[in-house]
């Protein structure tokens, strides 16, 4: 064999072997190239969820031996298009969010989190201690007096569920139609939290756990709050992944996330105690809410 033939068939050869490997890692789901995406949504500002953020990828990227990259999304309705268009592996985002993208693309829900043994959560409307209402009754009967405060237009607890509760009592019907004196979206339940205990608002509305956490991590005072209402139980916010993902990535997703026991991960999730499997029966409740707010369409449902 001349020293041309020797020398093609060398790099034959090598290309055949590193085809191989190639293939073998695909096959595991470790390829160098195989980088998974999570986006999460801004429950709190990034600064407090920074860290917990950097833990989580790195607990993801040794757990399923990809890796992996968590991006803290801007607000909700990014995440859904990322979900949608397959530009992420996996979506952390409130119920309601959640909503949108399984009607939208198929989107599945498939791990939630514990806080305090349980998978539940609630909207609060939260005054000042010193303010006249103890009751929402008695708040809204001074409703065109009151400056109110929602979250985001696409969270859950932050503004479906207590715009429903206004709606169905007459005092709210949309962004440019209500009896209140102002009304304002944050964007955030920590914000709504700081323009209630500084008395930019008169009340707001915000998520429970969130609510709890910032109390157990001293970012806002017990002290500075009452609560007035409290909705029915809410499903915990759901992690989803794209209509196509197949069964072996959703376990170890899954598998992942239930070895999770860093506290400084799980704090940052509504100070979670741990995560469990959930799937989309437990987000049927709140469909109607969230039709009547007019953030999924009256024409279909999936139920």
């Amino acid at each position: 064999m001349n020293k041309g033939s020797f020398l093609v068939s060398v790099l034959l050869i090598s290309g055949l072997l590193l085809s191989a490997c190639g293939e073998e890692n695909e096959s595991n789901g470790s390829s160098e190239d195989d980088l998974f995406e999570v986006a999460v949504i801004p429950s709190q500002s990034i600064g407090e969820m920074e860290e917990g953020l950097s833990r989580l990828e790195s607990h993801l990227s040794e757990y399923m031996d990809m890796p992996v990259e968590v991006t803290h999304y801007p607000n909700y309705n990014p995440v859904v298009e990322a979900i949608n268009y397959g530009h992420v592996d996996l979506a952390y985002f409130g119920p309601v969010t959640y909503l949108m993208a399984y009607e939208q693309s198929g989107a599945e829900a498939v791990v939630t989190q514990l806080i305090d043994g349980e998978p539940y959560y609630y909207s609060y409307i939260v005054t000042q201690p010193d303010a006249p209402w103890e009751s929402l009754d008695e708040l809204l009967a001074d409703v065109e007096e009151i400056d109110f405060a929602f979250g985001s237009q696409s969270s859950t607890s932050g503004f479906t569920i207590p715009g429903y509760e206004l709606t169905e009592r007459g005092v709210y019907e949309n962004e440019g139609s209500y009896e209140f004196e102002s009304v304002r979206f944050t964007g955030s339940h920590d914000i709504t939290a700081n323009v209630v205990a500084n008395g930019n608002v008169d009340a707001g509305a915000i998520d429970s756990a969130i609510f709890q956490a910032l109390i157990n991590d001293e970012t806002i005072d017990e002290d500075d709050f009452k609560i007035i209402w409290e909705s029915q139980q809410l499903y915990q916010y759901p992690w989803a992944v794209p209509h196509d993902t197949d069964q072996a990535r959703k376990d170890l997703i899954q598998e992942a996330f239930l070895a999770i026991e860093d506290e400084e991960i799980l704090s940052i999730f509504g100070g979670a105690d741990a995560f469990v499997e959930a799937s989309h029966d437990e987000y049927d409740g709140i469909l109607e809410a969230a039709r009547v707010m007019g953030l999924l369409d009256p024409e279909e449902d999936n139920e």
